[in-house]
């Protein structure tokens, strides 16, 4: 018989490390987010309502897809491609749309692509498991909307036309990739989807609006949604407050720095969620 594996185990122990290394939330509404189905989710991120804490194995899964990207990189270039993949003092590639819509590029390939070794592309890496891999044959369009989203925002931010979608699957290291053409009109219609949920003082309506449906069901909003736990108290979720260029507290008429915006003050005022 197979004996137990105790509490205090390697595993446990590494997962409990990961567990607790959580990350404050994101200061800006990502591009890799604006895709999402859900506009009442995306309104309760952006303003810090929902505290997501991913247990220690999620915690690894992230971290493999950051490390897939140097390899992803790695082997472009190993093939003839040239990639820039961060700025001359060595950070990110950033994507700014709007004060508060941005965010990071994997990569961008200057040249050497195969299929087109003269034009540029947007570079989008991503890891999949094996049926998320596989539902890939319909296309990134229909299969990951999200990320095909993702890729309209940076292709719009950086006036490159082009990107590479680059999937690598965990389970067998099968890789998949597929050229994305621009499309004006779907970047548009996704800022000002941002826009609109970055400038609203409450939450929009839910997508589903049915607690039992799984999407809601799994959702790190569920209780907020539902009424069951209140919003994260922060400067963010303060009827006082106003998105402006910077979030502005309305009793001070200034601009709050984000140290404090994570915290609140004693007139903190709870939003109508």
């Amino acid at each position: 018989m197979k004996i137990p594996e105790p509490l205090n185990s390697v595993a446990a122990l590494v997962d409990r490390y990961h567990e607790d290394q959580q990350e404050d939330p994101r200061p800006h509404f990502g591009c890799s987010q604006a895709g999402h189905y859900c506009e009442r989710w995306l309104w309760l991120s952006f303003r810090w309502a929902v505290r997501e804490v991913f247990p220690g194995r999620v915690k690894r899964l992230f971290r493999r897809g950051q490390l897939e990207e140097e390899t992803v990189v790695a082997d472009l270039r190993a093939i003839g491609c040239e990639v820039t993949d961060t700025t001359p003092d060595g950070e990110q590639i950033r994507a700014i749309l709007r004060p508060h819509l941005s965010g990071s590029l994997d990569g961008i390939i200057e040249s050497g692509l195969p299929q087109a070794p003269k034009t540029r592309h947007v570079l989008e890496i991503k890891t999949h498991a094996l049926k998320s891999f596989g539902d890939l044959t319909k296309g990134v369009e229909a299969s990951k909307p999200q990320h095909f989203v993702q890729m309209q925002l940076y292709m719009h931010s950086t006036g490159i036309d082009r990107a590479l979608y680059y999937a690598v699957c965990k389970n067998d290291d099968q890789i998949y990739t597929e050229r994305v053409n621009y499309d004006a009109a779907v970047a548009e219609k996704y800022i000002e989807k941002s826009e609109r949920i970055i400038a609203s003082d409450r939450a929009p309506e839910g997508v589903i609006g049915d607690p039992t449906w799984y999407q809601c069901k799994w959702c790190a909003g569920h209780s907020v949604c539902y009424g069951e736990a209140e919003l994260e108290r922060n400067c963010r979720t303060c009827v006082h407050v106003r998105v402006e260029d910077e979030f502005v507290c309305g009793l001070a008429d200034q601009a709050i720095p984000l140290d404090v915006q994570r915290v609140g003050c004693d007139k903190y005022k709870a939003m109508i969620c």
